[in-house]
């Protein structure tokens, strides 16, 4: 009896708690949804830019469901430098030349690889330069990265980004938690100070222990661990100051509708874990359309794009600046909805 009085209690508490049981029940299903989404989309589909290629390859890499276009060397290669193509694959005497993006290895060896097949099928590769009915091996070139670009040079800005995110978002919504549960906040809303004062000064004191720890983030990846670096590190510690920011101030707004720290953690399948779907981890070009849409309102994505930019391509202030931009809009929004939320603190 002692133990079925227990399990009752229990199951009330579960049944009172409604949002604990939405997350247990909706939350797993949820995720997997999303899942079944990324993993059971389209085969990715190479981009390729075709200069004086012959008819035959061009088609032999068609067939093969290569997405191939014929443009002129300049247009070719404005194309490839707007990553809006994987590679570029010209007709030098009887060799191919191929100049790979780069950053991707996945798409590199996949370029290679139906390229290879396409040369197969046309005509046997020989290394007689005299023959000219064969076709040699091709010359391969790089715009970014190398042959050696391990895959971990690929996803460690995204998971820089990420890492910064989901720290800042948790550490900071449960100490914006506790100054509220503990009566700092109400003590601090029966002051004159203004909301926007309140929300501001949060901001900035959480603000410099978050930025000190983008910024060991961001030197222990790329120093420590020998992430490639080609652009600048101030570039990267500007992105991962702001996507902290950003995390910040969405942490403390989140905090505003849980009551105790176990309610804060619930909210990490809702916020953090879709992020990490449309962060960069998982190619978004074998989603549906519409389901790419879902990341133009996650801020992860923007700061994952602009450190892959930065520290694979090089990119400086002309490739990053829109990142920037729309990291910055994020935190200014959470922040005015932050001020907004205090409403329902403050009793006038």
């Amino acid at each position: 009896m002692r133990i079925r009085a227990i399990v009752i209690r229990i199951l009330r508490q579960f049944f009172h708690d409604k949002r604990t049981l939405m997350m247990m029940l909706v939350a797993p299903m949820l995720i997997l949804f999303m899942m079944s989404l990324v993993f059971n989309g389209n085969t990715y589909v190479p981009k390729l830019g075709a200069v004086n290629l012959p008819a035959p390859i061009i088609q032999k890499l068609q067939d093969q469901n290569a997405e191939v276009k014929v443009y002129t060397a300049e247009e070719a290669q404005t194309e490839l430098e707007a990553v809006h193509l994987d590679a570029i694959i010209s007709m030098n005497g009887a060799a191919p030349q191929v100049t790979l993006e780069g950053s991707d290895p996945s798409k590199n060896k996949a370029v290679l690889f139906l390229l290879q097949k396409a040369i197969q099928s046309v005509a046997p590769v020989s290394s007689n330069t005299n023959s000219s009915s064969n076709i040699q091996a091709p010359t391969i070139t790089y715009l970014h990265g190398s042959s050696d670009m391990a895959a971990f040079d690929n996803f460690g800005p995204v998971l820089i980004g990420f890492f910064v995110f989901f720290f800042v978002f948790l550490l900071s919504g449960v100490s914006f938690l506790r100054e509220r549960t503990g009566g700092t906040l109400e003590r601090l809303l029966a002051t004159p100070l203004r909301r926007w004062e309140i929300v501001v000064g949060y901001i900035l004191g959480f603000g410099i222990f978050t930025t000190l720890q983008a910024t060991l983030i961001a030197w222990f990846a790329t120093s420590v661990l020998g992430l490639m670096m080609v652009g600048s590190f101030w570039y990267v510690l500007l992105i991962t100051v702001l996507l902290a920011l950003a995390a910040l101030s969405l942490g403390t707004l989140i905090s505003a509708f849980a009551n105790n720290e176990f309610q804060m953690i619930q909210f990490i399948p809702l916020i953090i874990v879709p992020q990490v779907f449309f962060s960069g981890l998982f190619s978004l070009d074998t989603m549906s359309v519409y389901l790419r849409w879902i990341g133009v309102i996650m801020p992860l994505k923007y700061g994952a794009d602009a450190l892959r930019n930065i520290m694979i391509r090089g990119a400086g202030w002309d490739r990053i600046w829109l990142d920037v931009l729309v990291l910055a809009a994020f935190t200014i929004c959470f922040m005015i909805l932050n001020i907004v939320a205090l409403r329902k603190h403050r009793k006038i």
